[in-house]
């Protein structure tokens, strides 16, 4: 497909299959349904407690030559652990959890570990948290190095005030972040998904951080209060409520070509995140999400 001669097209497996969000349940065979879609040549996935699951993830990623990510956000959040945590004993914690990670990322044949920032502590405490969240991220940079140097590590931007109340963040605030860390496999990911819940608009967004842009996601969120959707869900696209739909996703992917990451050059990852509710299935809601992109690409690349 065109394309794919712009963007690795990928999928968050945990989230599109959240019954596997805690590193157990159904991940060997949700993983192999991904697999068998040539549509996706990039999947995201995540902490996997057993290391025969692990083995048999690693069989099925490379028999399908799917490339692979590995996304930490679960284990960061569902354990509560805090990356820029003023308390030096979970500090500690949450960077050993991402070395871990670093080595389960790798196991699987993973390029990449992407986590997020610990909680915003207020205008008050940002400025030493975000000190905190540098030397942390530099000591994961480290770890990773040391083990394969083309390894990449890559901060996700969130929301700060609506749900996830991550310290990062605003656009501005992460590439402040990004220079401060000044490491070669650093890289920033952003998420059309929490430009919303961040109030910013994706070209101004993503201006801030092209410098440092690896890696970009594709999603839904929803303001509308009382939704079982509301806040950082990653609901399907169309869904009563919801922020995001073709045209939002167009203005997404134009803003990513503008900005020279779509440049046609090589393809980079752009992997779509979504979930379904409770009474929705994963396949539908998979279906939904390619659908709107292939719509809006074919706006933005027109």
């Amino acid at each position: 497909m065109y394309i794919h001669r712009y963007a690795k097209v990928g999928l968050v497996h945990f989230m599109a299959f959240p019954q596997t969000m805690k590193g157990e349940g159904p991940i060997v065979e949700t993983l192999e349904e991904i697999a068998e879609d040539p549509f996706f040549n990039l999947v995201e996935v995540g902490w996997m407690k057993n290391p025969e699951v692990r083995k048999k993830a690693r069989e099925i990623l490379e028999t399908s030559n799917l490339e692979v990510g590995y996304g930490a956000q679960p284990k960061l959040l569902l354990q509560r652990l805090d990356l820029n945590s003023t308390e030096e004993r979970e500090r500690k914690n949450a960077i050993q959890a991402l070395k871990e990670s670093v080595d389960e990322a790798l196991e699987l044949g993973a390029r990449r570990l992407a986590f997020l920032s610990g909680k915003d502590p207020g205008p008050e405490g940002r400025e030493k948290a975000r000190e905190l969240l540098v030397d942390s991220i530099q000591q994961v940079c480290d770890y990773a190095s040391s083990r394969d140097s083309k390894f990449k590590v890559v901060l996700e931007i969130f929301d700060r005030e609506v749900d996830k109340r991550c310290l990062i963040g605003p656009s501005k605030e992460a590439r402040e972040v990004a220079k401060a860390v000044n490491r070669q496999n650093f890289g920033l990911m952003h998420d059309l998904s929490h430009l919303p819940l961040l109030r910013e608009k994706p070209l101004d967004a993503l201006k801030e951080v092209k410098e440092f842009l690896i890696h970009a996601h594709v999603g839904n969120c929803c303001l509308k209060q009382g939704s079982e959707f509301y806040g950082d869900q990653h609901p399907r696209f169309g869904v009563e409520g919801g922020c995001n739909g073709v045209e939002e996703v167009t203005e997404f992917l134009v803003a990513l070509r503008k900005i020279g990451y779509l440049d046609g050059k090589s393809a980079k990852p752009l992997t779509i995140e979504v979930k379904p509710g409770k009474a929705e299935s994963s396949g539908l809601v998979i279906a939904n999400a390619k659908r709107v992109l292939l719509e809006a690409w074919g706006r933005a690349f027109a």
